[in-house]
Protein backbone atom coordinates (compact mmCIF):
# COMPACT_ATOMS: atom_id res chain seq x y z
CA UNK A 1 0.00 0.00 0.00
CA UNK A 2 1.01 3.60 -0.55
CA UNK A 3 0.46 6.28 2.10
CA UNK A 4 0.68 10.06 2.25
CA UNK A 5 1.04 11.56 5.73
CA UNK A 6 -0.64 14.95 6.18
CA UNK A 7 1.05 18.10 7.52
CA UNK A 8 -0.18 17.97 11.13
CA UNK A 9 1.47 14.58 11.61
CA UNK A 10 5.25 14.16 11.85
CA UNK A 11 7.47 13.08 8.95
CA UNK A 12 8.66 10.34 11.34
CA UNK A 13 5.29 8.64 10.78
CA UNK A 14 6.00 8.29 7.06
CA UNK A 15 9.39 6.74 7.85
CA UNK A 16 7.71 4.36 10.34
CA UNK A 17 5.15 3.28 7.70
CA UNK A 18 8.04 2.57 5.32
CA UNK A 19 9.64 0.35 7.97
CA UNK A 20 6.35 -1.59 8.09
CA UNK A 21 6.93 -2.49 4.43
CA UNK A 22 4.81 0.13 2.66
CA UNK A 23 5.58 3.09 0.46
CA UNK A 24 5.04 6.36 2.32
CA UNK A 25 5.75 10.06 2.03
CA UNK A 26 5.04 13.10 4.14
CA UNK A 27 3.40 16.06 2.37
CA UNK A 28 6.62 18.04 2.89
CA UNK A 29 8.57 15.32 1.03
CA UNK A 30 6.57 16.08 -2.12
CA UNK A 31 6.37 19.86 -1.75
CA UNK A 32 2.73 19.87 -0.58
CA UNK A 33 3.34 21.01 3.00
CA UNK A 34 1.17 24.11 2.64
CA UNK A 35 -1.17 22.84 -0.09
CA UNK A 36 -4.94 22.90 0.14
CA UNK A 37 -6.89 19.86 1.27
CA UNK A 38 -8.41 19.57 -2.21
CA UNK A 39 -4.98 19.48 -3.87
CA UNK A 40 -3.73 16.85 -1.43
CA UNK A 41 -6.86 14.76 -1.99
CA UNK A 42 -6.43 14.94 -5.77
CA UNK A 43 -2.76 13.98 -5.44
CA UNK A 44 -3.69 10.91 -3.36
CA UNK A 45 -6.39 9.95 -5.84
CA UNK A 46 -4.07 10.33 -8.83
CA UNK A 47 -1.20 8.45 -7.17
CA UNK A 48 -3.33 5.74 -5.55
CA UNK A 49 -2.30 6.72 -2.03
CA UNK A 50 -4.10 6.46 1.29
CA UNK A 51 -4.13 9.75 3.21
CA UNK A 52 -3.17 9.55 6.89
CA UNK A 53 -4.41 12.64 8.73
CA UNK A 54 -5.59 14.14 12.01
CA UNK A 55 -7.48 16.84 10.11
CA UNK A 56 -11.25 16.42 10.28
CA UNK A 57 -11.50 18.76 7.27
CA UNK A 58 -10.80 15.67 5.14
CA UNK A 59 -13.97 13.93 6.32
CA UNK A 60 -16.16 15.37 3.53
CA UNK A 61 -13.55 14.11 1.05
CA UNK A 62 -13.66 10.67 2.67
CA UNK A 63 -17.46 10.63 2.57
CA UNK A 64 -17.36 11.51 -1.12
CA UNK A 65 -14.78 8.79 -1.68
CA UNK A 66 -17.14 6.20 -0.24
CA UNK A 67 -19.52 6.96 -3.10
CA UNK A 68 -16.85 7.26 -5.80
CA UNK A 69 -13.24 6.42 -6.51
CA UNK A 70 -11.54 8.94 -4.20
CA UNK A 71 -8.65 8.06 -1.91
CA UNK A 72 -9.06 6.22 1.36
CA UNK A 73 -8.46 8.24 4.52
CA UNK A 74 -7.02 7.03 7.83
CA UNK A 75 -8.25 9.56 10.39
CA UNK A 76 -6.15 9.44 13.56
CA UNK A 77 -8.11 10.77 16.51
CA UNK A 78 -5.41 11.22 19.09
CA UNK A 79 -4.54 14.43 20.88
CA UNK A 80 -1.14 16.03 20.90
CA UNK A 81 1.58 13.57 21.84
CA UNK A 82 5.22 12.83 21.26
CA UNK A 83 6.35 11.04 18.11
CA UNK A 84 7.29 8.03 20.22
CA UNK A 85 3.87 7.87 21.84
CA UNK A 86 2.15 8.15 18.44
CA UNK A 87 4.24 5.36 16.93
CA UNK A 88 3.78 3.10 19.96
CA UNK A 89 0.01 3.63 19.75
CA UNK A 90 -0.03 2.85 16.04
CA UNK A 91 2.12 -0.27 16.40
CA UNK A 92 -0.75 -2.00 18.19
CA UNK A 93 -3.43 -0.69 15.80
CA UNK A 94 -1.61 -0.99 12.47
CA UNK A 95 -2.67 -4.57 11.58
CA UNK A 96 -6.34 -3.64 12.03
CA UNK A 97 -5.93 -0.44 10.01
CA UNK A 98 -4.38 -2.39 7.14
CA UNK A 99 -7.08 -5.08 7.29
CA UNK A 100 -9.82 -2.47 7.11
CA UNK A 101 -8.17 -0.76 4.14
CA UNK A 102 -7.67 -4.08 2.37
CA UNK A 103 -11.36 -4.85 2.95
CA UNK A 104 -12.20 -1.69 1.00
CA UNK A 105 -13.04 0.78 3.77
CA UNK A 106 -12.58 4.34 2.53
CA UNK A 107 -12.64 5.97 5.97
CA UNK A 108 -10.74 4.26 8.77
CA UNK A 109 -11.32 6.21 11.97
CA UNK A 110 -8.82 5.36 14.70
CA UNK A 111 -9.60 6.50 18.26
CA UNK A 112 -7.12 6.95 21.09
Amino acid sequence: MRFLVDAQLPPALARWIERQGHEAAHVTDIGYGTSSDALIRRFCEREGMVLVTKDQDFLPHAAAAQRATGPAVVWLRKGNCSNGSLLTWLTVLWPDILARLQAGEKLVEVHA
